[in-house]
């Protein structure tokens, strides 16, 4: 097994999750099978119930692990299957070496952070980076490490700490650390300043590791004279300092980490097993990119929610909607609208603000509503749902725009005024949307109903079920703890209004077709978590082809794109683990 512990310098979100997924990527195009693991030092047990704003999108994993939003870039980058354990957490290995203490298995011995603490992330690791992740169960060969946090958090002390005992008991030539570091530039002077990369180095030095790589994120290209700096003082040769610059498509991060010799130092380093080069293997990707920034016809969506101010917060969805646009040939247009700014005690306070979210809203090709928690915003989804439904707009829900959608058709439709989630009124007249009692223990981490699901369609003429390519079950991942109300159910499909899919025993609504409408859709799974870039989630790519006016064509072809969209994807129908679309936002 061979381990590439990747850490970070001077900032936090620097982009080493991208860096490690083309790290990840390069090595699998080469033959490898690959595995990743995520490390973030909080004190929490998992992701479960952080707010979007503190550290982006909640992930959720096939196993119900709700996980860092990098485990999704891993996942796209790579087409792999993570678990929960994949991504490591201090609350994790605390709550293991106290459970330990309890039982008694240190035999009365004081437990400290060496060597307890330190032994179990190890043995973590170690263990986890043998679990296969491709489906094949064939055993991992690499394993891509990323340490959140900066050097120097006290936080990451322990596991700093860890990696340096870590790296003399798997041998030199089993361990490298690539460490990535900001380059500023300030406007002023317009020169690259290395002295942030220096004390970086330096201290990471300090606590025991000794960087391979040098990876510098820096908006232009890294001058000659700078790289020698580097490389003088944080004792690397010139070759080992690599130039990461702002480029325009993720999907050409890979391409720039090889074409500096990435693939070669690591054969060396590491002594790997490798036949094939990438530079064959990637050239697929550049194609891939090219095409994606050559893209003209545009196709807009509106994102209507309540945590647009932090594009990483909805990160799977954007990735998804990217997906099927490249699908179709279009470039996508996100509008960002705060749910809040669509409701009317908006226009009374802020007018301006309420008149441009309603024509950001009505200027979109479709709208998609996603999923969230609590009251706050929801009349303005339920108004966008509302106008989508009128006007006959394609429409998305998923997961609470799902709910939501069901709480709009009932209130506006069949009459029931006061129709509303008991998440947001517990006691309604009509409780269209209603809370699962098995998955209500009063506590919030760990307690919905999460991870892979299966979903039963139950009509022949369902419109997503023509996208699934007709199959009779789909398998997608889950994260809710409210359900529509199927007592209720019977009220809504005599108004055209219906359940096309429910779980295996029928008694849970899991999707929603609206009749007579030209794509009103909503499902109660999260179906952006598995999305690729050459095989997009098909309830976006139906909102994508109806926003674009090409559904109709689309499910008259049996539900093939246009040659010319096959003719360029069949290179890279073998090359599936790049987010082929997305803007490097994180750098």
């Amino acid at each position: 097994m061979k381990y590439i512990l990747v850490t970070g310098g001077v900032i936090s979100g620097i982009g080493k999750g991208i860096i490690a997924s083309s790290l990840g990527t390069i090595l699998k195009s080469c033959g490898l099978h690959v595995t990743a693991i995520k490390i973030d030092p909080y004190i929490n047990i998992d992701a479960g119930t952080f707010s979007p704003y503190e550290h982006g999108e909640v992930f959720v994993l096939d196993d119900g692990g709700e996980v860092d939003l990098d485990l999704g870039n891993y996942e796209r980058f790579l087409d792999i299957r993570l678990t929960r354990d994949n991504n490591l957490t201090t609350g994790k290995i605390y709550q293991s070496v106290i459970n330990k203490e309890r039982k008694g298995d240190y035999l009365g011995k004081t437990v400290q952070v060496v060597p307890h603490i330190t032994d179990a992330i190890q043995e973590w690791v170690r263990k986890q980076a043998r679990v296969s992740v491709d489906g094949d169960s064939a055993e991992p060969q690499v394993c891509v490490i990323e340490l959140g946090g900066t050097v120097g958090d006290i936080e990451s002390m322990p596991f700093i700490e860890a990696f340096r005992q870590f790296q003399f008991k798997v041998k030199r030539e089993n361990f490298c650390n690539i460490h990535v570091s900001l380059i500023p530039q300030p406007n002023t002077t317009g020169e690259q300043k290395t002295k942030p990369t220096q004390n970086s180095v330096r201290e990471l030095r300090g606590l025991g590791l000794s960087p391979d790589l040098i990876m510098c994120r820096c908006s232009t290209p890294l001058e000659t004279a700078v790289k020698e700096k580097i490389s003088m003082f944080c004792h690397v040769e010139p070759s080992q300092v690599i130039c990461v610059r702002d480029v325009s498509s993720v999907y050409r991060v890979p391409l720039l980490l090889e074409e500096q010799g990435v693939m070669n130092f690591f054969c060396q380093r590491l002594n790997l097993p490798v036949d094939v080069k990438p530079r064959k293997m990637l050239s697929k990707w550049k194609e891939m990119a090219d095409r994606s920034d050559r893209l003209l016809e545009r196709v807009s969506i509106a994102l209507v929610g309540k945590y647009t101010k932090l594009s990483d917060a909805y990160t799977s969805v954007i990735k998804a909607l990217e997906h099927s646009a490249l699908a179709i040939n279009h470039k996508l247009e996100v509008k960002y609208i705060d749910s809040e700014d669509l409701e009317p005690s908006t226009q009374q306070v802020e007018p301006v603000k309420y008149h441009e979210a309603w024509q950001k809203l009505c200027s979109a090709q479709g709208v998609l509503v996603p999923g969230g928690f609590g009251v706050r915003g929801t009349e303005g989804k339920i108004l966008a749902i509302n106008w989508a439904r009128k006007q006959n707009k394609p429409f998305l829900g998923v997961c609470l725009g799902m709910q939501l959608a069901v709480c709009e058709f009932a209130r506006n439709v069949l009459g029931w005024e006061d129709a509303n989630s008991t998440e947001f009124n517990p006691e309604p007249q009509h409780p269209v949307v209603i809370d699962m009692p098995e998955h209500n223990s009063g506590q919030l981490g760990g307690t919905m109903r999460l991870g892979q699901r299966r979903t039963i369609f139950n009509s022949t003429s369902s419109v997503l079920r023509k996208l699934y390519g007709g199959v009779e079950y789909v398998d997608e991942r889950h994260r809710h703890r409210f359900e529509v109300n199927r007592e209720l159910k019977h009220h809504f499909e005599k108004k055209g209004f219906q359940f096309v899919g429910q779980d295996v025993k029928g008694e849970r609504m899991e999707v929603i077709e609206l009749d007579d409408h030209c794509y009103f859709v909503g499902v109660q799974y999260h179906p952006e978590f598995t999305s690729r870039p050459i095989k997009p989630s098909p309830p976006y790519l139906g909102l994508l082809l109806a926003a674009a006016g090409k559904l109709q064509s689309y499910l008259n072809k049996g539900c093939r794109l246009s040659p010319s969209w096959i003719k360029s994807h069949l290179t890279a129908v073998k090359f599936i683990h790049c987010d082929v679309n997305a803007v490097w936002l994180k750098f």
